[in-house]
């Protein structure tokens, strides 16, 4: 049996394990999905998807928090979790593995999945890591980030920054600290460094090699075995493409307010970000001579609905980026993927490393650009946005991208060839 694990704290995660979750079902795969809630959990229940709370519910307070600690955003002394919740969560998810036979766990970023998955002896694949895996930090890909994740990084030249925060991952232990606290009563091992965090058994390289820019064979013969900073057994697979197509039709007002007019339509799509951005990038983009549709998901922003400016809630992405000219997003792989995947260009304000890492590859191709969060309410933005829907290879790279995805399968065949693996190696060992 399978466990599909989403932090329902994330409409991003959320959405890519119903994405799992699908691809395994319509292969006849019995599956069980559990979550500690959140804000998105009602996308479960609304996807027919039955499933379990396992430990304390989150709470939308809690959900809040849990985004202003995450990593690359909080402190890198704290662990996102206090010990306490660490502590039941990997315990009851262990508990629940064990009852429901679960042989292997498959996450969205419920970290604590790395304790729970060793404490009940189980595999652990992992999907949000996207692109930010360990052979674009060998070959020094990783961008300097465009807010430090630390402060003192502000006072090095570019060319240091980029190179320590390439060498980092594996080397320094940010936000493990209550994780190897926790790790040492239970009895498992600790955790090495922020990239073991973060990583699976199997973590999933939801991208195309022509994006990345690494080949398929050289992602797929990375090993850990033998470096530093990283558990003993992980390995990489290329999946291709995994963002969301959520099972609602597009809004009514919505759908009137995309009919061709004669003007672009600018998609500002910022989830799990303070509602003060969101207006200050829909101000930047006001003084051009466009339409801006805002999916401003849990925020209430009615006060910035006029005749060219639309407001909805959580929007089907999928439906709405064939329909617009040009998407703002913070940089998830998740929204910049759905852009590509209609052939729209996008601008980036990244919150955290690895969505700088997803703009850059995509502004290297020419189908992106990255602006820091600074920028987001200034003339710049409203430059930027002004040279990208003038300029047509902005939409010809992005159209070009559109076609490499559309040749991808995705996510459910590596899955379970792993899961095969781990029964194989299950029924070999002493008492099978």
């Amino acid at each position: 049996m399978i466990c599909l694990l989403p932090n329902c704290a994330f409409l991003s995660e959320t959405s890519r394990i119903l994405e799992i979750y699908r691809a395994l079902r319509a292969r006849d795969v019995p599956v069980r999905v559990a979550t500690h809630g959140g804000t998105y959990e009602h996308l479960l229940h609304e996807a027919g998807v039955r499933y379990d709370v396992v430990g304390p519910r989150m709470s939308s307070q809690r959900c809040a928090q849990f985004l202003r600690d995450e990593i690359g955003m909080g402190d890198v002394r704290q662990s996102t979790y206090t010990d306490d919740e660490l502590r039941i969560h990997a315990r009851t998810e262990a508990a629940y593995f064990r009852a429901h036979d679960i042989r292997l766990a498959v996450t969205g970023f419920t970290l604590t999945t790395v304790l729970s998955t060793r404490l009940a002896r189980i595999g652990l694949v992992t999907e949000h890591n996207g692109s930010w895996v360990p052979p674009v930090f060998e070959h020094r890909l990783l961008p300097a980030p465009a807010t430090p994740i630390k402060p003192a990084f502000r006072l090095l030249p570019g060319a240091a920054v980029r190179w320590l925060t390439n060498i980092a991952p594996p080397r320094v232990n940010f936000y493990c600290g209550g994780f190897n606290r926790v790790a040492a009563e239970l009895g498992v091992p600790p955790i090495p460094s922020l990239a073991a965090l973060v990583l699976g058994d199997l973590t999933l390289v939801t991208e195309a090699p022509e994006v990345i820019g690494i080949p398929e064979a050289v992602m797929h013969a990375w090993s850990s075995e033998g470096k530093r900073g990283y558990r003993p057994g992980m390995r990489l697979r290329y999946t291709g493409p995994l963002f969301a197509h959520l099972d609602r039709p597009v809004p009514e007002p919505v759908a009137r307010f995309l009919a061709p007019d004669g003007r672009p339509v600018v998609y500002v799509a910022i989830t799990s970000s303070p509602p003060e951005l969101i207006r200050n990038v829909v101000r930047a983009v006001a003084p051009l001579d466009v339409r801006v549709l805002v999916a401003g998901t849990i925020h209430d922003l009615a006060d910035l609905a006029d005749d060219w400016v639309c407001v909805a809630g959580v929007l089907p992405s999928h439906l709405v980026m064939p329909r617009v000219d040009l998407a703002i997003t913070a940089g998830g792989q998740g929204s910049m993927q759905t852009a590509m995947s209609a052939g729209v260009p996008a601008i980036g304000l990244p919150l955290q490393p690895e969505q700088d890492l997803n703009i850059v590859l995509l502004e290297r191709l020419g189908a992106a650009h990255r602006l820091a969060l600074p920028h987001a309410g200034t003339p710049r933005l409203t430059a930027l946005a002004h040279a990208m829907l003038s300029d047509g290879r902005y939409r010809q790279a992005a159209r070009r991208i559109q076609r490499i995805y559309a040749a991808i399968d995705g996510p459910a065949d590596a899955i379970l060839a792993f899961a095969a693996e781990q029964r194989g190696r299950s029924q070999a060992a002493p008492g099978g």
